[in-house]
């Protein structure tokens, strides 16, 4: 074989890509242009409709079911309350929100808004929660005008081509394109990354690997960071509604999440009786030998090993030849420090959370920001308080974009109906997440805006100095 041919051999995969996405980006290009001036009662219907093909009873429960069969990740409960009432709860944080035309108006300053479609997002969809993500991603692009092609992790693939079918057949029967909505159906490396280098804006869930592809790609991205979620009890804190919200959070969908709690700080006034609680709702402590077995179980060299990523504890369990009793639901790992040298500091992605005693709030601060400096930093931090000097002191002093109070991190981070976040999966993590916003994504950062100025009534002045800068100021150059 010539030199000329082994090299056309090696690049043959990236030029099938590169060929395969161009006419997929055509169509959806072509789609997203018929839709551009839409009325907001047209785009809102759309997503209505969009999310009621795939929400409704019958095809919820069907949904939730092959997610599972097909990824073997999570539990059918879990995946439930996302296709059935997470994509609702969604819809209804942004149906009432203005995203055609005028979408905002600051008198004082006299300018106003227009919302402007970016054109074809190119979205990255992940194995952990492939039901829910599609769904949302999509209402958000076609919330703001635009189309989306949507990549999924190869483990869930079916799951995604069948969601997006779904969606696809809702936008038919509105009168819109289907190509509004596609799905990369045999996914692979080099489509993804021709996905984020040809389309408009990338919106990126999944590994760490994938979202730095997505900053790399040359196209502008919203990227998340890497999800560590550490949640901290104080001593005024109602504990038996701390112990259930934290099992509630530890479990759901088999710590699928990012935002399940992965290390939990108690205050030593209250350790004792938070940590009987704790076992009372299926927290299950292990011993020195157990937790050297669970750790070579929960990673390989390294790594983390992905056989255990959302699996019940007993199988666990069994992988590490620990006799787990019946009843119990999530591990408790016993832990002192962070970093490399204390792996179970780190995300987990299973129903196991680190337990680290702490002395008072000050040490609950430097403790979690020592263990996000190691993963996590800026994503989410839990606190179960009922005292607003504390909470006050724990946001200021963390190094995070949200703090939920009171309630179970992983429902709550990204929306819920008990508070006031918008309904996403896609959370930013600011720059210490290494994103470009802190934000809960939604439509707003899947459009463009025209700021249209006009002048002021009254021109303004620029005061005096004394009044500008300050006599303190302006003596210190005298």
């Amino acid at each position: 074989m010539s030199e000329a041919q082994q090299i056309t051999d090696i690049h043959e995969p990236e030029e099938r890509a590169r060929q395969e996405m161009e006419e997929m980006m055509a169509r959806s290009r072509a789609a997203q242009a018929q839709i551009e001036n839409y009325t907001q009662e047209q785009v809102d219907n759309l997503i209505r409709a969009m999310v009621y093909a795939v929400a409704k009873e019958d095809r919820a429960e069907e949904i939730a079911q092959f997610t599972v069969d097909e990824t073997e990740l999570g539990n059918y409960d879990g995946k439930y309350l996302k296709i059935h009432r997470k994509t609702r709860a969604t819809l209804m944080d942004i149906i009432d929100d203005k995203s055609v035309g005028v979408i905002e108006e600051d008198p004082e300053r006299n300018i106003y808004k227009i919302a402007k479609p970016v054109g074809v997002i190119g979205a990255l969809s992940p194995s952990t929660n492939p039901e829910a993500t599609p769904v949302i991603k999509a209402i958000s692009a076609i919330k703001g005008r635009n189309s989306i092609i949507i990549a999924p992790h190869p483990r869930a693939k079916l799951t995604n081509k069948k969601i997006c079918d779904y969606m696809r057949d809702a936008l038919e029967r509105m009168g819109a394109p289907q190509d509004l909505v596609m799905a990369i159906e045999t996914p692979s490396l080099e489509l993804t990354n021709e996905l984020m280098r040809q389309c408009d804006r990338v919106l990126a869930t999944g590994g760490a690997g994938m979202v730095t592809a997505a900053y790399s790609s040359g196209t502008p991205a919203l990227g998340v960071g890497v999800g560590n979620a550490v949640i901290t009890v104080d001593d005024t804190a109602d504990l038996d509604e701390a112990a259930e919200k934290i099992r509630i959070s530890k479990t759901l969908d088999l710590a699928a999440s990012c935002s399940s709690d992965n290390s939990v700080l108690l205050f030593s006034k209250i350790y004792d009786d938070m940590l009987d609680k704790l076992q009372h709702e299926g927290g299950y402590v292990v011993n020195e030998a157990e937790k050297e077995k669970l750790q070579n179980t929960i990673w390989h060299d390294g790594h983390l090993n992905t056989d255990i990523v959302a699996q019940p504890a007993q199988k666990i369990a069994g992988m590490a030849g620990i006799d787990l009793p019946e009843g119990k639901e999530f591990f408790i790992v016993p832990e002192t420090g962070a970093g490399k040298e204390f792996p179970f500091s780190g995300e987990k992605l299973s129903v196991t959370m680190a337990l680290y005693k702490v002395d008072d709030l000050q040490d609950a601060i430097k403790t979690t920001n020592e263990i996000q400096a190691y993963q996590g930093q800026g994503h989410s931090c839990g606190l179960y308080s009922y005292s607003d000097d504390n909470i006050a002191a724990f946001a200021n002093g963390t190094r995070t974009s949200r703090v939920m109070v009171n309630q179970p991190q992983a429902a709550s981070n990204s929306g819920n109906l008990w508070n006031g976040m918008r309904q996403t999966f896609s959370l930013g993590c600011g720059s210490w997440g290494g994103n470009g916003t802190n934000n809960n994504i939604t439509w707003r950062d899947l459009i463009n805006e025209t700021w249209v100025s006009k002048p002021l009534a009254v021109t303004k002045e620029i005061p005096a100095d004394e009044d500008l800068f300050g006599a303190d100021i302006m003596g210190r150059f005298e």
